[in-house]
Order: C-alpha cells, then sequence, then structure tokens
C-alpha cells in the first residue's frame, strides 16, 4: 500500500502528468482538495473507488481516511492543485504518515506560474533584465512571514515575483514594492490559470489594486510582478548566438560543416 501525492496541475484537466493520471486510475481510494482539482481529473479513478473531498476535512480526519486504506491495504491517491511542493501542506502530512509507517511517494505537477507563463506567452528570465524568480506570499491569516522573508526586502533584488495566495493584500504589495520596482511596474493578476474561467487582468503596481477590486476577485489568483512582463526591448540570448561557443555548437566544427 502507497498514498501517492499527487499534483493535478493549474486547473486544466489535460495539464496533469501522464503518471499522475495513472495514479489515480489505478488507486481505490481517491482523496483530492475539491475547491482546487476538476471533478473531471478525479473521475478518472476507478469505478467503486472511494473519492473524498477533503476541502471541509480537518487534517486529523485525512489521516484517518488514509490509515483506513493503509489497514485495507488500497493504495491512495491523495491528490492537490499545481506543484505539491508550493503551499501544498503535503509535509505536515507526510511527518504524520511516517509516524505511522505509512508509504508514500510524490509525483509533481505543472505550478500555477508556469501556466500563467504559458497562458502570457512569455517568459519570466530575459537576458539583462531579470534572470531570477521567486515564489513567494504575503503574510495573511494562515501563517506569519520567516524573518528575512518580506517584500520589502525580498524587492530589493528586482526579480520576477509570483506572490500567492495575495490577492486581498493588494495594497500591501504596492506599498513594500514600488520603492524598489517602481510605480508603472507591469504586473498581471492571473485568476483561476487554465480554467474555464479563467481571467488575466493587467496593470501596474499603482492601478492593479483598482483593477481587482473592479473585477471583484476574492481569491485563487496569482500574481506577478516585474519588468519582463511588459519588456520587447532585451537583446537575444547567447545559447544560440552564432559567435558564441559551447560544448554542443563549437564554432570551428560549424565552420568545416557550411
Amino acid at each position: 500500500m502507497t498514498v501517492h501525492f499527487i499534483g493535478a496541475g493549474p486547473g486544466a484537466p489535460d495539464l496533469i502528468t501522464v503518471r499522475g493520471l495513472k495514479r489515480i486510475q489505478s488507486c481505490p481510494v481517491c482523496l483530492y482538495a475539491g475547491s482546487l482539482v476538476p471533478e473531471e481529473i478525479v473521475k478518472a479513478a476507478p469505478e467503486g473507488a472511494r473519492v473524498i473531498d477533503t476541502a471541509p476535512l480537518t487534517l486529523d480526519e485525512i489521516i484517518a481516511e488514509i490509515a483506513d486504506a493503509h489497514a485495507r491495504g488500497h493504495d491512495v491517491a491523495r491528490v492537490h492543485s499545481g506543484d505539491p511542493s508550493l503551499y501544498g501542506a503535503i509535509a505536515e502530512q507526510i511527518r504524520r504518515l511516517e509516524k505511522l509507517g505509512i508509504p508514500y511517494d510524490v509525483t509533481p505537477g505543472v505550478p500555477a506560474f508556469a501556466a500563467a507563463a504559458a497562458e502570457l506567452k512569455t517568459e519570466f528570465t530575459l537576458p539583462e533584465i531579470a534572470q531570477t524568480v521567486i515564489l513567494t506570499r504575503t503574510a495573511m491569516q494562515s501563517s506569519s512571514m520567516p524573518e528575512g522573508e518580506m517584500l520589502e526586502e525580498l524587492g530589493r533584488s528586482k526579480a520576477t515575483l509570483a506572490i500567492h495566495l495575495s490577492i486581498r493584500n493588494l495594497g500591501y504589495i504596492e506599498r513594500a514594492l514600488t520603492p524598489h520596482y517602481g510605480a508603472d511596474c507591469p504586473v498581471v493578476v492571473a485568476y483561476r490559470i487554465t480554467w474555464p474561467d479563467q481571467m488575466i487582468i493587467r496593470g501596474t503596481l499603482s492601478t492593479i489594486a483598482r483593477k481587482v477590486r473592479e473585477a471583484k476577485l476574492t481569491r485563487t489568483a496569482l500574481i506577478l510582478v516585474g519588468h519582463v512582463l511588459d519588456a520587447h526591448d532585451f537583446r537575444d540570448s547567447a545559447l544560440y548566438d552564432g559567435a558564441h561557443e559551447h560544448v554542443l555548437r563549437n564554432r570551428k566544427t560549424v565552420k568545416a560543416a557550411g
């Protein structure tokens, strides 16, 4: 018996990995985060499977379901949205499973920030504009931020920021980042990215809060901040530059082949 933690991806049912889908199809028990994982994905569970939406459950109740499945020798598909390594709350479940001696593995999923980049048809790392992406959140009701990870400090990097779980904190985001990025820095809010009702709102640090209020968004949105979001005047990467040598494209070899 094994508990399979599975990243279901950002929302579109066909963005789950092949491995993740096969795990769901083979497990007689499927526990999933109902508010974030589309039903179409968990409908792949085998006929007669025990399929449970864990949104209203506590950690103790989730572990009890898993322990019951373990006692019966039934594999469990534990399905999370996006990639389970990012704000997936799997670490606390894993800690409990290890104490109980219940085996588990993890299947990665497409994270929301990668899905947002695809929908925007853009790249978050551009030569001489930004070469770093920071995945973070702001302090809301769930937990405080560790020392050194406040936006005021992260903003000094001027990296591309992917800010999770913070759609109701846009006023603070503007105040914290404007000194580093400027009031006209591009911002994108990606709501339920890849779902049928997805919404992409573009603005700047000084305008995005108003636009989000007008759209009446209060949850399930990713905030992207950075100059790469509206960059057009950047140099080409050296990767495909004919004058740039690397181990797979030696200049002498290229000349000889020509």
